[in-house]
């Protein structure tokens, strides 16, 4: 378990600003874990350095104070993930959210379709973000106009993938590490993965493990942190 950071152990220093490391736990949002920390530091100023979805674990970058002014540089810094395709499925949410779809056949998907498919995602592509996220469209999001069953354009945007790597493969699932840069969805990802294929996947599981030289390793177990601020003076 990492060391309390002195700084962490009076109130005056979260308003003056500090930033928090933590790994976000399985089934927690981003904002319930800004909510769990603005309710024990006893300070509105908290905010978030990029949303991780509730299925996902991983490197949350916790701002207090004046420090919520580093957010935005924080957010456009490049993010590495780790995690897990299943390919002959696929979800309208293009995770686990959402029901699995019948699999199809995958016994002609080997080494040599896989990694045609992977260069097809390196550099500078456009993608569709995920009809089921929080991007605003005429006033309201996404997921908004999904769950009514509402048909709306979505526009690409321009992302890059700096590596992608399938670290392991043990078909029907995949292991991947990705790095890439503000913006990517990798839902998405794993969506078009899947589509160039031609066998459909989603997303099953996903780690966020880096944020520009922030690592993971170093943050703080929400458990363990919510203990260590029970004391705060």
């Amino acid at each position: 378990m990492l060391q309390l950071d002195p700084q962490l152990t009076k109130q005056e220093n979260f308003t003056a600003g500090q930033v928090i490391l933590i790994d976000k736990p399985l089934t927690w949002t981003s904002f319930d874990v800004v909510k769990k920390i603005r309710n024990l530091i006893r300070i509105k100023k908290v905010g978030h350095a990029g949303t991780l979805d509730p299925l996902a674990t991983g490197l949350l970058i916790l701002c207090t104070g004046k420090k919520t002014k580093s957010i935005e540089g924080f957010m456009g810094q490049e993010k590495e993930y780790t995690g897990t395709f299943t390919i002959g499925q696929t979800t309208p949410t293009y995770d686990l959210e959402s029901e699995v779809t019948a699999p199809v056949p995958i016994d002609h998907i080997g080494e040599t379709e896989l990694e045609n498919a992977r260069k097809q995602f390196i550099g500078d592509i456009e993608q569709v973000p995920p009809m089921h996220s929080a991007i605003k469209v005429n006033g309201k999001r996404l997921y908004e106009h999904a769950r009514k069953g509402e048909k709306i354009e979505v526009k690409t945007r321009n992302v890059s993938i700096k590596e992608f790597e399938l670290t392991e493969i043990d078909l029907p699932v995949i292991k991947f590490r990705v790095v890439c840069s503000k913006g990517t969805y990798i839902r998405s990802l794993a969506h078009d993965f899947g589509a160039a294929l031609g066998v459909g996947a989603h997303l099953s599981s996903l780690r966020r493990t880096k944020i520009g030289d922030f690592k993971v390793d170093n943050a703080y177990k929400l458990d363990d942190l919510v203990s260590l601020l029970k004391d705060i003076s």
